[in-house]
């Protein structure tokens, strides 16, 4: 089956093509008090609107939302939580850094988060990141051994996880025992209520060997950036690595979207929000053909490479990268509450017509 989740914003939002100008949840400037502002103090803050988003997300019908990491924005742990008490059925990824604390730590976190939820958290590992963003909170793993790290991480996660017993009355000789490089755990597990819970899916990211390796050996799910060239070398190279260890891995593809009536109309919202940056050159050099367009960073975007078009043209391709077996897609635009009510209520019954269609119940 077809997957979409949503990239929640983490540092607020808003209408504005430059992302410091977006004043929603409590970033950036903060508009002036109109006819339609509610100007009472207390009254709402900067979860409302995420919880807006959240809400909005679930009703459209996406099948859950991911929480990122970043390290100027609000933190991924809180931000899912919130999302996973705000919702029934949405899957909620929760993006960290594996140093933010031991793996003993986060899955027990995660335990009591999936024992809350119904078993409706999954990880994203944010394994490569700035040096300096790393050194700035007492990081000092660098390179590729940040990707020997969350092997280590994840090997532990899942370790404490499998060992926990149900109806064990107390720790000794019960646990999990690891010596490695950077943890080192003895009779480690869970007991009582935070056992026998689903471990969450791993989602993780990067085209680098180490990257792939890793995915390939612990990874659920592999989240990709398209290129100019596209995937396909890269998402070949998973797949032979992950059949190597015995595994599987599914592709997801992260895209943000611009998606109209028309691709006319599409477009004019991309030259508008171009204009209003005052950047250089046209909008429409960085067309990359089918739909993609190689400026969405210049909009605040994590990603470079994203769609543009009607909703049929977006749906096209997003059926295109189905073909080439991505089975998991992370959309994100803004405003967001807007987009994820076009995307919801336009494209997504297009691009997976079998899954988004209620079938006919025969008795």
């Amino acid at each position: 089956m077809t997957e979409f989740l949503w990239r929640l914003p983490s540092r607020g939002d808003g209408r504005r093509a430059d992302p410091g100008l977006r004043s929603r949840g409590g970033f950036g400037p903060q508009p002036p008090a109109t006819a339609a502002t509610d100007v009472r103090s207390g009254h709402f803050g900067p979860f409302d609107d995420l919880a807006q988003i959240v809400d909005a997300a679930e009703l459209t019908g996406f099948d859950g939302v991911l929480a990122p990491y970043d390290p100027l924005g609000e933190e991924s742990w809180i931000v899912a939580a919130a999302a996973l008490r705000a919702t029934r059925y949405a899957q909620v990824t929760v993006e960290f850094q594996p140093a933010f604390g031991t793996p003993v730590y986060a899955a027990k976190v995660s335990a009591t988060l999936q024992r809350h939820s119904a078993g409706r958290l999954n990880w994203r590992l944010a394994v490569d990141t700035d040096d300096a963003e790393a050194r700035s909170r007492g990081d000092r793993v660098t390179g590729d051994e940040r990707y020997d790290r969350a092997a280590e991480f994840l090997t532990v996660a899942r370790g404490v996880w499998n060992e926990s017993d149900i109806g064990a009355a107390g720790f000794a000789g019960t646990g999990f025992d690891y010596a490695g490089r950077y943890y080192d755990v003895i009779d480690g597990g869970f007991r009582g209520i935070l056992s026998g819970l689903p471990f969450p899916r791993v989602h993780l990211s990067g085209t680098s060997s180490a990257a792939l390796a890793l995915s390939a050996a612990h990874g659920d799910v592999h989240l990709f950036a398209d290129e100019p060239n596209g995937i396909d070398s890269a998402v070949t190279e998973l797949s032979e690595r992950a059949a190597a260890a015995g595994r599987r891995v599914r592709v997801g593809l992260e895209l943000p979207i611009i998606a109209r009536e028309t691709e006319n109309e599409a477009w004019a919202r991309v030259h508008r929000q171009w204009a209003e940056l005052d950047r250089p050159g046209n909008a429409a050099e960085h067309a990359l053909g089918d739909g993609r367009w190689a400026g969405f960073d210049a909009f605040g975007y994590n990603q470079r490479i994203g769609l543009v078009g009607s909703y049929e043209q977006v749906a096209q391709q997003l059926s295109a990268y189905k073909s080439a077996g991505v089975q998991t897609f992370v959309l994100s635009g803004h405003p967001n509450i807007e987009e994820i009510h076009r995307a919801g209520e336009h494209l997504l019954f297009l691009a997976d017509p079998v899954g988004r269609t209620v079938q006919e119940i025969t008795a």
